[in-house]
């Protein structure tokens, strides 16, 4: 079982006798797992580059210290574990997570039974509007049948059919599944406005208490509000918000990281640091300066 410390590292265990339907954008990647996989160029259309059904043996357990694009991951069977903000958390059936580029992800097969879920992987770190942003759900309630049977569809059209318009109108339907789970707009308007006010002011002080009253709404009713929409609490919101925008700030800027700790509300540097590395997965002064 993967352990959250200082040592996490790129990790692909893939158990023998688990079952992978993989469709890629182009055979550019080669890697053993995909290598096999059809080719479906009607992925580019929403900046994918490979998506797919699986049903995973134990151990199962995959790292990636930089993820590159937005992941979204959708529970079908069985229970697997994500870390999420630098915390696992349980990833169950009729639930999905979505994580934003440049983040480190995990997660695992939980439990001795096999995992089944569908996924999408994007390349869009370089765009002006990743599919998943900010203020995205990163843990919530998705209908992940109806998903997989858009994928599978997919996969069908790319291995027997091959038929480009039928590939397209899948792809567009996948895709829909994605961007109506990651829009903001689909937040309760007091959850939106809140962060909303929030990202603009990251520098101040933001107490649960604060948070509550700009809601209009009290301390625990904007807990369980954010809990159900966001998968995060309030306050692991505003971390994430903070560290999101300093991510921003050290991949495109040239500012040091005491300057950009301070602009996201962080009097030390040194706790800004570490929270940055439990959420992100690298250290301020090793992140990579990339457009994100």
């Amino acid at each position: 079982m993967l352990k959250i410390d200082n040592h996490l590292s790129e990790t692909d265990i893939r158990t023998k006798g688990s079952i992978q339907k993989v469709i890629r954008c182009s055979t550019k990647d080669r890697r053993g797992w995909i290598e096999k996989a059809p080719v479906s160029e009607s992925l580019k259309r929403h900046n994918v580059l490979h998506l797919g059904f699986a049903t995973m043996k134990p151990p199962f357990e995959i790292v990636r210290m930089n993820l590159g694009g937005s992941y979204f991951l959708a529970g079908i069977e069985g229970r697997g574990r994500v870390i999420v903000d630098g915390r696992w958390k349980n990833c169950m059936p009729g639930q999905a997570f979505l994580l934003s580029p440049g983040t480190m992800h995990a997660f695992e097969a939980f439990g001795d039974k096999d995992w089944s879920f569908c996924w999408i992987r994007f390349k869009d770190r370089a765009l002006a509007q990743p599919i998943a942003n900010a203020n995205s759900p990163v843990l919530a309630r998705f209908n992940g049948e109806a998903f997989r049977h858009a994928v599978m569809g997919l996969y069908m059209e790319a291995t027997t059919s091959r038929n480009p318009e039928m590939e397209l109108l899948w792809v567009d339907v996948i895709y829909r599944y994605v961007q109506k789970f990651a829009e903001p707009r689909n937040l309760d308007a007091r959850l939106l406005q809140l962060f909303e006010n929030v990202e603009e002011t990251l520098a101040e002080s933001w107490s649960n208490q604060r948070m509550a009253k700009v809601a209009s709404i009290g301390e625990r009713q904007l807990e369980r509000l954010c809990l159900k929409q966001l998968g995060r609490t309030p306050r692991q919101h505003l971390i994430w918000l903070r560290m999101h925008k300093a991510a921003t700030l050290l991949s495109t800027s040239d500012q040091k990281v005491e300057s950009i700790a301070a602009e996201v509300g962080y009097a030390n540097p040194f706790t800004f640091s570490n929270t940055f590395k439990r959420y992100m997965g690298w250290s301020p002064s090793t992140y990579p300066r990339v457009g994100i």
